[in-house]
């Protein structure tokens, strides 16, 4: 069996040039971890949008990234069984002519599945492929073989990288976290995943390959709240060993993606990371139901937008509709996360059709989103509680009604307020027709008419807000404003 430092040898031999200074490290040359990296503390103003392409590839991953000048970075190439095919595809049909970065999270055959695939294709009938990033720990498989030999073959640049490395992406940040030096777990390949931050003005995102419960712990150790990102891939999978409550927490992601199959052998996502990201209010868009997921930064608003409309409830993500790799149709908005936290603003289109596509600039060609025939209304709003407000949170509320003629299900349905405080209806609450349900701001025991939103503060503006409602795959049901 090859190891790490075989590889490092391997290449050496491939007459692999490392540029002292540049992203990624010499071969062989260990990083300091003595100090922990930038991880865009300082915000820049941002020009541009960002845009993070979470590819449908079934039990797999694939991601790409395009930073606001057009420079491109992918992240992971699909499964072994489908030599990259599902990728090369969007691609294509996405006109993108090169990658600028290709970056191997680790070497499992469901994430170099393209590899070979997409350099020989990149190099003989495209521009070509600036670097290749590779967390240094080989694989005894035919896959990791012909991914060498494809790098190889075409004379590409290849950069063992480790935590404390910066990837160079025009007007975005690339930070890299992981793997430390030395490496965790006897090199266990997942838990040695190359993790990126990526970071355009206030927006971020994370992306942690397959890192696993041990990785993860490092990376809070490490890193604490400059962990902090905007949208998080769930690592390995949506597998419950990642997605720990403290990588959860550290993250504090406004949502979550899960890459895996509808039909997952593994049962991928695992319910308990669900769970965790019930219990945290915190979106999952799942390509197995919702498709290819792409978010568009345009480094203080982020457009959600996704193939199709599907639950983004968490525990209700299995509720929506398997969607094949492959299949063809554009992304539509279904939400729009802005500073302080996820609203939706449009319907999108109903699947995916290019009805509700978006433009550049992320602004989406609808102008209202749909009421959900009308059903759901505000019947009082009292946003004044006596007494002092903070001490009698219980005594401000809003009530809604079911002003329509069937029962509606609220589960994972979400009231946010013009700050973005936000607040996610549990699992299992339903509003039958002319029936009132209150929503109060303090503590309790919720009912089958009281929910209690259990904030310790005042969220309803005295002076005047919004009450805004969104179902659970993210379209907005009403918006209720009060002077």
């Amino acid at each position: 069996m090859i190891v790490s430092r075989e590889l490092s040898r391997v290449l050496l031999l491939l007459g692999v040039v490392v540029l002292a200074g540049c992203a990624g490290v010499p071969l062989g040359e260990p990083v300091s971890t003595d100090t922990a990296p930038d991880s865009g503390s300082d915000v820049a103003t941002a020009n541009g949008s960002l845009e993070v392409h979470f590819i449908n590839v079934g039990q797999s991953v694939s991601t790409l990234v395009i930073e606001p000048d057009g420079e491109t970075m992918l992240v992971d190439t699909g499964h072994y069984n489908d030599d990259g095919e599902y990728v090369l595809e969007y691609l294509r049909q996405r006109n993108v002519t090169r990658i600028d970065h290709l970056v191997t999270s680790h070497n499992d055959a469901d994430h170099i599945g393209g590899n070979a695939a997409i350099i020989d294709y990149y190099e003989t009938e495209a521009d070509g492929i600036g670097a290749v990033y590779d967390p240094g720990i080989a694989a005894n498989t035919v896959t990791y073989e012909e991914y060498l030999d494809a790098v190889e073959a075409h004379n590409v640049t290849l950069y063992e990288t480790r935590e404390g490395d910066a990837i160079p992406f025009g007007e975005a940040t690339v930070d890299v976290l992981g793997p430390p030096e030395p490496y965790l777990e006897n090199e266990a390949r997942n838990e040695n995943s190359i993790v990126l931050k990526l970071t355009h003005g206030e927006t971020s995102f994370m992306l942690s390959g397959d890192a696993e419960d041990d990785q993860e712990a490092y990376l809070v150790d490490a890193y604490g709240e400059q962990l902090q990102s905007t949208v998080l891939k769930a690592g390995h999978h949506g597998s419950s060993s990642s997605s720990s409550g403290a990588f959860i927490d550290a993250v504090d992601p406004r949502v979550a993606v899960v890459s895996s199959a509808y039909d997952s052998q593994y049962g991928h996502p695992h319910e308990e990371v669900l769970q965790r990201f019930a219990d945290r209010s915190v979106p999952a868009y799942w390509t197995a139901t919702h498709g290819n997921v792409v978010f568009v930064s345009d480094g203080t608003n982020v457009s959600v937008r996704t193939q199709r409309a599907a639950p983004a409830e968490p525990r209700s993500v299995r509720d929506g509709e398997p969607i094949a790799p492959g299949t063809a149709g554009d992304a539509a908005e279904r939400a729009r996360i802005g500073g302080g936290g996820a609203v939706a603003v449009t319907d999108g289109g109903d699947d995916g059709d290019g009805g509700g596509d978006t433009d550049d600039a992320g602004e989406s060609d609808a102008e209202t989103a749909p009421e959900s025939n009308g059903t759901l209304a505000v019947a009082t709003i009292n946003a004044d509680a006596a007494g002092d407000d903070g001490e009698n949170l219980n005594d401000e509320y809003v009530v809604f009604e079911n002003a329509g003629t069937e029962t509606l299900d609220l589960s994972g349905w979400a009231v946010e307020d013009e700050a973005g405080k936000r607040y996610v209806v549990p699992h299992g609450v339903t509003l039958a027709p002319d029936e009132t349900l209150t929503l109060r701001t303090g503590s309790g025991t919720d009912s089958a008419h009281e929910l209690y939103w259990g904030a310790g503060s005042p969220v309803w503006n005295n002076g005047g807000d919004t009450v805004t409602v969104t179902n659970a795959t993210g379209d907005r049901v009403l918006a209720e404003s009060y002077a």
